[in-house]
C-alpha cells in the first residue's frame, strides 16, 4: 500500500467510526444476505461480536502505516477463525460485504480513489490471513 492509500483508509475509516454500531449491523446483515452458509459460524445474539468487528477495524486502520506491527494479530486471527469453520473461499466474500457497507456508510465519500485504497487494504490484509491459517497454496485463490 503506497501512503497516500494509508491515509485515504484512515480518513474514510474515521468517518465511519461516528456509525460504527450502524456500520456494524449493515456489514453482518450483508454478509448473511450474500453468504447465508456462514450465519451458523456466529451467535444468535450478535452484539459482542459486532463490538469484535468494529474493534478489529479500528486496529488495522490503525496499524496500516507500520504494517509489520499489526500482522501478529492478523496470523493469531486468521488461526483462530480456522476453529470457526472458516475456509479460505469465505475471505473474497467477508471483503465484498465490508466494502459494501463502507461504500453506503460513506456515501458521497466513497470515491473511487477510496475505493481503490479500501479494496488494496483488504487484498494485502486477507490475503496474508489466508497465507497464515492455510498456506501459500491457497492465498492466491
Amino acid at each position: 500500500m503506497t501512503p497516500d492509500q494509508v491515509k485515504l483508509v484512515q480518513q474514510s475509516f474515521s468517518k465511519v467510526v461516528p456509525i460504527a454500531d450502524k456500520a456494524a449491523v449493515l456489514f453482518y446483515d450483508r454478509l448473511f444476505e450474500i453468504a447465508p452458509q456462514v450465519k451458523a459460524m456466529f451467535p444468535a445474539d450478535m452484539t459482542e461480536q459486532r463490538k469484535k468487528l468494529i474493534a478489529m477495524l479500528a486496529a488495522v486502520v490503525n496499524g496500516l502505516s507500520d504494517l509489520p506491527s499489526i500482522l501478529p494479530a492478523a496470523s493469531a486471527l486468521a488461526k483462530r477463525h480456522l476453529a470457526y469453520g472458516a475456509k479460505a473461499e469465505h475471505y473474497p466474500v467477508v471483503g465484498a460485504a465490508l466494502l459494501w457497507t463502507l461504500e453506503k456508510g460513506l456515501g458521497e465519500a466513497w470515491t473511487t480513489d477510496v475505493a481503490s485504497a479500501r479494496t488494496t487494504a483488504y487484498a494485502t490484509l486477507s490475503g496474508f490471513m489466508v497465507s497464515e491459517a492455510y498456506g501459500n497454496s491457497q492465498a492466491a485463490e
